[in-house]
C-alpha cells in the first residue's frame, strides 16, 4: 500500500499512538511531530513540530481512559492545526466515547454524544472517521462528513479459521441484532437473541433467550466490552438454556474497565476477540485474548479519502458492501 503522499500528515494524540504508527508504516508516511504535555496544573499543552500548511491532516485519538483528558487533548490539537493553516483536518476516532449517552432515557439527562459532535465541529474538525459506534444514529449528530466503518469483516475472517460446524451467533440485546444477523450471514450460521434489562449502569439482567442454542457453541458479538458484567451474564444465561460452556466473545472496542479481566477469565468463556482501537493494558492477565489489528482498514480509508476514491467497499456500517 505504500505510496509517496507528500501532502498527507498523520498525527496522534496520546491515547493510542501504536495504532497510528502501524497505519503510518502501511502508508509509508512518517508520524507527524507533535509535542504533547501537561502543566503541573493539569492543563494540556500541544505544539505541532512541523509545517502543515495546506496539508491533508489526519489526527488519531481514541476516547479511552482518561476519556476527558484525551478529548480535551484532541480539541487542543485541532485548534493548533487550524491555526497552523492545515488544509483539511480529518479526525480519526477509532473509539467514540460517550456513545452510550446518545439519547435521554430519563428526564433531564444530557445527550453527551451530541455535545461531543458539536464541540468537535465547532473547534475545526472537517471530517470524522470512526469505527463501530454504539449507536449508528450518532452519525447524524454531525454536520460534517462521517465515515463509519465496521470491524465485522476482520472478526469474521478470524472466525472462519475455526471449526464453526456447531456454532451459533448470539446478539446480547436487541441493539446488536442487526450486527449479529450480518455476522451470521457472513459465516452461514444460525442466530439467537438475548433479551435483557438494565437496573443501573454497567449492570444487566437476562430475561429471555430467543433461538435454539442447545448443544451449540455461542459466539457473542458486541461493539464494546467495558466491565464484562453483561457478557458474563449472557454466557451464564446461554449455558442455563443448554448452550455449551465454551463461549467466544467478539467485540470491536476493548475498554476493559475494572473488573473486566477477572470477569473475562470466567471458565465458560473460551476466547475473547477484540481489535486494537484502544490500547489494551494487562494483556498477560487474559491469556484467552486475541487482538486483531484495525490498522489496515484505517490505512486504506486514509488512502482512499485522500485520493477522492470511494470507501464504501471498506465494510461501512451503512451496509454498502
Amino acid at each position: 500500500m505504500k505510496r509517496p503522499v507528500d501532502d498527507v500528515k498523520i498525527f496522534s494524540g496520546s491515547s493510542n499512538p501504536e495504532l497510528a504508527k502501524a497505519v503510518c508504516r502501511m502508508l509509508g508516511v512518517p508520524l507527524g511531530e507533535a509535542k504533547l504535555s501537561r502543566f503541573q496544573s493539569g492543563e494540556t499543552y500541544v505544539s505541532i513540530g512541523e509545517s502543515v500548511r495546506g496539508a491533508d491532516v489526519y489526527v488519531f485519538q481514541s476516547f479511552c481512559h482518561p476519556v476527558n483528558d484525551h478529548f480535551v487533548e484532541l480539541l487542543v490539537m485541532i485548534d493548533a492545526l487550524k491555526r497552523s493553516s492545515a488544509g483539511m483536518i480529518n479526525v480519526i476516532l477509532p473509539y467514540y466515547g460517550y456513545a452510550r449517552q446518545e439519547k435521554q432515557d430519563q428526564p433531564r439527562e444530557p445527550i453527551t454524544a451530541k455535545l461531543l459532535a458539536d464541540v468537535l465541529t465547532t473547534v475545526g474538525a472537517e471530517r470524522v472517521i470512526t469505527m463501530d459506534l454504539h449507536a449508528p444514529a450518532i452519525q447524524g449528530f454531525f454536520n460534517i462528513p462521517v465515515d463509519h466503518m465496521t470491524a465485522l469483516d476482520l472478526i469474521a475472517d478470524y472466525l472462519r479459521g475455526k471449526d464453526l460446524s456447531n456454532a451459533i451467533i448470539v446478539s446480547p440485546d436487541a441493539g446488536r441484532a442487526k450486527t449479529a444477523e450480518r455476522l451470521a450471514t457472513y459465516l452461514d450460521l444460525p442466530v439467537a437473541l438475548m433479551n435483557k434489562r438494565r437496573p443501573k449502569h454497567n449492570e444487566a439482567e437476562i430475561t429471555h433467550v430467543i433461538g435454539d442454542v442447545k448443544g451449540k457453541v455461542p459466539i457473542i458479538i458486541e461493539d464494546m466490552i467495558d466491565t464484562g458484567g453483561t457478557l458474563v451474564k449472557v454466557i451464564e444465561g446461554l449455558a442455563e438454556n443448554g448452550a455449551k460452556p465454551e463461549g467466544i466473545l467478539c467485540a470491536t472496542h476493548a475498554i476493559f474497565s475494572h473488573p473486566a479481566h477477572e470477569r473475562l477469565n470466567h471458565p465458560m468463556i473460551k476466547e475473547v476477540v477484540v481489535t486494537d482501537t484502544m490500547p489494551i493494558l494487562r494483556r498477560e492477565e487474559l491469556p484467552k485474548l486475541k487482538v486483531i489489528s484495525a490498522a489496515p482498514l484505517f490505512a486504506e480509508a486514509i488512502d482512499r479519502i485522500h485520493t477522492n476514491r470511494s470507501i464504501s467497499s471498506l465494510s461501512l456500517e451503512s451496509g454498502r458492501m
